[in-house]
């Protein structure tokens, strides 16, 4: 398919997408897509570059060849100031580590996106989706009273504050139990059909598999 007619059809799409550390490992990955409301599932084991990729789909860091498109957008023309601007407004990403401002409780941590977007700020919308994530009573609490479970939550809490057209998850579930599990999956599944966001997620949980169409194997 001609890949102008493909990014139309998408919300994010990779090409050709290669990337070399100056003083580590290559990567080669495959060609993929994802569109509006739709998953993805990038499956691979340890040192297979799975944080790599969605570090070059979030923009922070720089593909040494290939095509990267979000949102009709190439990464690779913006400039910095501009990347941060596109991807605190567009992009909603979960780290495999949370990283929190630990003078901060939940609740400030999240709605630190608004803030940071010049968004209105939306308080209620942190204690709904808390609510959801069965984590409302921490509220005020501070990261480092949490379980890394909770700590996990919490991140994913936050990366969905702006409503992002793609969201980028990675290992969303490794520190979790299969209810907790579930109950991640389907909130990010909602809030991306609410949105009309892509959903990438990078993992080598195989519990996703059944959950999640379609797959690709890093």
């Amino acid at each position: 398919m001609d890949l102008k007619f493909w990014v139309l059809l998408s919300m994010l799409v990779a090409k050709d997408l290669k990337f070399t550390y100056s003083t580590g490992p290559s990567f080669s990955f495959p060609d993929f897509s994802c569109g509006k409301e739709e998953q993805l599932l990038l499956l691979g084991e340890s040192g297979k570059g799975k944080t790599t990729l969605l570090h070059l789909l979030a923009g922070m860091l720089k593909a040494s060849s290939g095509t990267l498109e979000l949102m009709e957008t190439d990464l690779r023309n913006l400039s910095a100031g501009e990347l941060d601007r596109f991807r605190g407004e567009h992009i909603g990403i979960v780290f495999q580590t949370a990283h929190f401002v630990e003078s901060l409780n939940v609740e400030d941590n999240l709605i630190m996106p608004q803030y940071l977007c010049s968004k209105k700020i939306d308080r209620q919308k942190a204690k709904t989706i808390l609510s959801r994530l069965n984590l409302e009573h921490k509220l005020k609490e501070f990261p480092k009273n949490l379980s890394v479970g909770e700590q996990q939550r919490v991140a994913i809490a936050r990366a969905l504050m702006n409503d992002p057209q793609v969201i980028l998850a990675d290992e969303p579930t490794s520190a979790l139990d299969d209810k907790n599990a579930m109950e991640v999956i389907q909130l990010l599944e909602e809030q991306a059909k609410a949105t009309g966001a892509a959903l990438v997620i990078v993992t080598h949980d195989q519990r996703l598999k059944d959950h999640v169409q379609k797959h690709i194997q890093l």
